[in-house]
C-alpha cells in the first residue's frame, strides 16, 4: 500500500536578499524591502511530505519519531533564530531566497532519508508566500 506522511515544523530566521553583483540601487530595485542592510525575519512554516510503501510489519510509511528527529537536527536546530546569510555556510554564496531555503533543506534531509521514498519540502515564507521543492 503507498501512502504520504507530513510532518509540520516552525522556524524562526533572518535573512537578506541581495545580489553581491549588483549595485545597490538594483538591489534595492529588485529585493525592496527584503534588501534591507540591516535584515528582516520571518516565521517559517514548514511541510515535509514521504510519499512510499507502507511498511506490512509496522504499518508506517516511516517512523514519524525519527523524521521529527531529522528535522530538528538538520533545519530547526541550525536554522531557527539565526541569521541565514551570516550563520549558514550554505548562504554564503546562496542568496536565502525561500525558494533555495526550500532547496537547502530537501538536500539536507535527502542524505538521510532513503532514496525509497519521494521527498518534498514545502516552505511557508508568509501564510501568501509558499514555496514547494522539488516542483511537480
Amino acid at each position: 500500500m503507498k501512502a504520504a506522511v507530513v510532518r509540520k515544523e516552525h522556524f524562526n530566521a533572518a535573512h537578506r536578499l541581495h545580489n553581491k553583483k549588483w549595485s545597490d540601487e538594483q538591489n534595492q530595485r529588485i529585493f525592496g524591502k527584503c534588501n534591507n542592510p540591516n535584515y528582516h525575519g520571518h516565521n517559517y512554516e514548514l511541510l515535509v511530505k514521504l510519499v512510499g510503501e507502507v511498511d506490512p510489519d509496522t504499518g508506517y510509511l516511516f517512523d514519524m519519531k525519527l523524521l521529527s528527529d531529522i528535522i530538528k537536527e538538520e533545519v530547526i536546530t541550525p536554522f531557527d533564530h539565526r541569521n541565514l546569510n551570516l550563520d549558514l555556510a550554505e548562504f554564503k554564496t546562496l542568496n536565502p531566497t525561500a525558494e533555495n531555503i526550500a532547496y537547502v533543506i530537501w538536500h539536507k534531509l535527502r542524505n538521510r532519508i532513503d532514496e525509497k521514498f519521494d521527498l518534498k519540502i514545502t516552505l511557508y515564507e508568509t501564510e501568501r508566500n509558499i514555496v514547494e521543492y522539488p516542483a511537480d
